[in-house]
């Protein structure tokens, strides 16, 4: 919730060592997290087309056994993780951080690491979204000449050989970095990493999850680089300045002047997504969160730079070369939760190199990469203000010409919605008792509908995009949320009466409030606005139009039967394309895999799970046979099934 002779010497190690990923993605390959290390999630495999799809079928399956037993924190246990193909090895991890290497082929497991976590902990994330590889190109064969890295949820950095799943004796203190010195540590089980580090050259780059709402002056949100041999540190980044008074000058532009009681106490804005990585520019791009706490700004006065925004930092040193703030004063929770995508985009003729920017208030930025100036333009806009005396909401924000993945419109009396008339009725009371002006609006003591909620818009799935079609295609939410300013003095009382089951309340130490949110629903558990609550959405980005809006999964699997033809429900994961022009996605709360037409949205097919997809997939070509794989374990916070399988679909052998 990253960032000069010695600059000379980076770039002939890069050049040396990045030439898997500075390459196109073959179909055989898919060497990091998004596919690449711009995160495009893009796959030259073709075997599986509009035409042969609905023949997919289960080519194998393989259990990795964390099932949550003996868990303290049971209930937010996720599988999330994107496996990574090498060679013909899959590689990936769970939540626990137990890495594992199979077969691409068969599923046969060849290794598994475990780092021990403690399971006791009450860890506030239970998630493990991948590992990232890493090549010494005239060392290779040797041992730890080829290396698996993961960042844990007890904030260790790991160095494994990716032949036989052991410890790299020579990184950090035989084998891992300890991640949670040098961050101002309040509380250890809320400071984590749960994304696959970032790989550029010989540097290994790394964010981290804080746990939110908790005070003002939670953890340092700093991004840092180590070398992927020693594991000494190169470099910190911190998003929030640190001094009273930060000069402007060259290297350090446009930053504001923040009070030194501020500075050193707000935290966070720290990078807990996917970073991408650009290594013929040398440039690392991080998706920051939110400074602390998420919802109540009064102690961090002004736009909170460099908290929510995409910036670029110099793989050599982290110094900041651009930024771009997309969320000037959060109090809505607004992280920048997508991966950047680095894609080449054709306008008119004109080819630009880009970074492509989703976002949880369900917006497209599009920069030029080089410059970071905007590709479509962005422009200030006035928006709702707050009703509390200690707060300063920004008067503007920003809004991309791009249009919006999902509504932003206030939720008002009319809209309520249910499956009968009471559950209607009861909906349309508690909308008519909270504010709602649309997008924007601020929290409050009475109560605020948020639109879109804290969970998006788009969350960590992230965008996929078609070079040929020039396609952004994102996996999208609209479930309004509540969110409620609880005045100190009632805060205890409030949480202890009884009267808020299925609310979550935060304290905001050092604040003059405590918060409570919820789902907006009715007295049946149901959304009070009508569905689509899910969607899979396709923006032209050659003409800045959308190309097509479809509703995501069906009730299938979270409404009892004759309540399953519903369509469009909550998703949490990320979709994938393929030159054959099929986007592969989960994340529907129902336990399928769905298969897309890219050129118009229209279903192509979808495979049973044996839990929640809330993962986002992969694709690879072995022996001129294609597999989608995808982690079916499930997803604590939308209640679908769980389980401990990774799933690979391909065509019947021929």
């Amino acid at each position: 919730m990253c960032e000069m002779c010695q600059k000379a010497i980076y770039l002939l190690l890069i050049g040396a060592v990045v030439v898997l990923i500075t390459r196109p993605v073959r179909a055989e390959d898919w060497p990091a997290y998004g596919g690449d290390a711009g995160g495009r999630k893009y796959s030259s495999a073709a075997e599986i087309t509009a035409d042969n799809v609905s023949g997919l079928e289960t080519a194998w399956t393989f259990h990795t056994g964390e099932l949550g037993e003996n868990l303290a924190r049971s209930d937010k246990l996720t599988f999330e993780a994107t496996p990574i193909l090498i060679g013909r090895t899959l590689y990936f991890s769970t939540a626990t951080a137990i890495v594992l290497a199979v077969d691409a082929a068969t599923g046969r497991e060849r290794w598994r690491y475990d780092p021990k976590v403690n399971r006791g902990v009450r860890y506030s994330e239970m998630s493990s979204r991948g590992v990232s590889y890493w090549s010494d190109s005239a060392r290779k064969n040797e041992v730890c000449g080829q290396r698996i890295f993961i960042g844990t949820i007890d904030a260790r950095l790991i160095a494994l050989d990716a032949n036989t799943g052991r410890l790299c004796a020579d990184f950090g203190q035989g084998g891992f970095v300890d991640l949670s010195r040098g961050v101002r540590l309040q509380d250890k089980p809320d400071y984590q990493v749960t994304s696959p580090p970032a790989i550029a050259g010989d540097t290994i780059i790394v964010g981290s999850s804080i746990g939110d709402n908790r005070a003002t002056n939670l953890e340092l949100g700093v991004v840092r680089a180590f070398d992927v041999r020693t594991g000494a540190l190169r470099w910190h980044w911190d998003p929030i300045p640190r001094t009273a008074s930060i000069p402007k000058d060259a290297t350090n532009p446009d930053f504001e002047e923040v009070d030194a009681q501020s500075a050193s106490w707000t935290g966070a804005a720290n990078a807990w997504s996917i970073l991408s990585v650009a290594p013929d520019r040398n440039l690392v791009f991080v998706p920051t969160g939110s400074a602390s706490p998420d919802f109540f700004g009064g102690e961090r006065l002004g736009d909170n730079k460099w908290a929510n925004s995409v910036v670029a930092l110099d793989v050599a040193t982290g110094r900041l070369v651009w930024g771009q703030q997309l969320i000037h004063h959060d109090l809505w929770d607004y992280d920048v939760a997508s991966q950047p995508v680095i894609a080449e985009l054709n306008r008119g003729g004109t080819r630009t190199p880009v970074v492509i920017q989703a976002t949880k208030n369900g917006q497209i930025f599009v920069f030029n990469r080089d410059t970071g100036q905007p590709v479509y333009a962005v422009t200030e806009r006035p928006v709702p203000q707050g009703t509390v005396p200690e707060e300063q909401a920004s008067p503007t924000q920003p809004f991309s010409s791009l249009p919006a993945l999902v509504p932003w419109a206030p939720v008002k009396e009319k809209d309520a919605w249910g499956l009968t008339f009471y559950d209607r009725g009861k909906c349309a009371d508690k909308i008519k008792a909270l504010r709602s002006d649309g997008i924007f609006t601020p929290p409050s003591i009475r109560g605020t509908i948020e639109r879109p909620g804290y969970a998006g818009g788009a969350n960590w799935g992230g965008l996929a995009f078609d070079p040929q079609r020039q396609f952004a295609i994102a996996v999208v939410m609209d479930l309004p949320m509540v969110v409620t300013l609880v005045p100190r003095a009632d805060l205890g009382s409030m949480r202890n009466s009884g009267n808020y089951e299925g609310s979550e309340f935060a304290s905001m130490w050092n604040t003059p409030y405590g918060m409570r949110r919820e789902l907006l629903v009715s007295n049946f558990g149901i959304p009070c606005i009508a569905p689509p609550w899910g969607l899979l959405v396709a923006v032209d980005l050659a003409n800045g139009k959308i190309a097509w809006r479809v509703p995501l999964g069906t009730t299938r699997d979270i409404a009892p039967w004759p309540f399953w033809y519903y369509q469009g429900v909550p998703a949490i994961g990320g979709p994938i394309v393929t030159k054959s022009g099929l986007v592969f996605v989960g994340a529907a709360a129902d336990d399928y895999l769905r298969a897309f037409d890219v050129r118009t949205g229209a279903e192509l097919w979808k495979g049973r799970l044996p839990g929640g997809g809330q993962a986002t997939p992969m694709t690879y070509e072995l022996a001129g046979r294609q597999y989608v794989v995808i982690a079916a374990g499930g997803y604590a916070g939308l209640g679908t099934t769980r389980n401990d399988t990774l799933v690979a679909f391909s065509l019947p052998k021929r």
